[in-house]
């Protein structure tokens, strides 16, 4: 059976907040990978509508880790209702998607 990848992606305020959570989700190995770049956002928020710069990272992974990272997310985000979206990755390279597998998953335990 072959594991379904996705991509995640979520928004932040500011370039530290982004590269922290970055950071934190691939050492948490809830990840293969995760890109951050700045974008300019425009959207409404409780009636106002909001210009800003805001820092979005696409989060390489497999859809059975999306629950955990999820949750990892929400618990370490700035924003009340923080973005947190899966797009599922169709076709890719085999040798990437193999990668990004091996990747997004806890090491086994060291055998004794």
């Amino acid at each position: 059976m072959e594991t379904q990848a996705c991509i995640v992606m979520t928004t932040t305020g500011t370039e530290d907040e982004a590269e922290a959570l970055a950071a934190a989700i691939v050492e948490a190995q809830l990840a293969a990978c995760v890109q951050v770049q700045r974008v300019r956002s425009f959207y409404r928020w409780q009636g106002v509508l909001h210009r800003e710069p805001e820092w979005l990272l696409s989060i390489k992974t497999i859809g059975e880790r999306y629950a955990a990272l999820e949750a990892f997310i929400r618990e370490r985000h700035s924003y009340q209702t923080p973005e947190i979206v899966q797009v599922p990755i169709a076709c890719g390279s085999a040798d990437y998607l193999h990668w990004l597998d091996a990747g997004s998953r806890p090491a086994p335990p060291p055998q004794a």
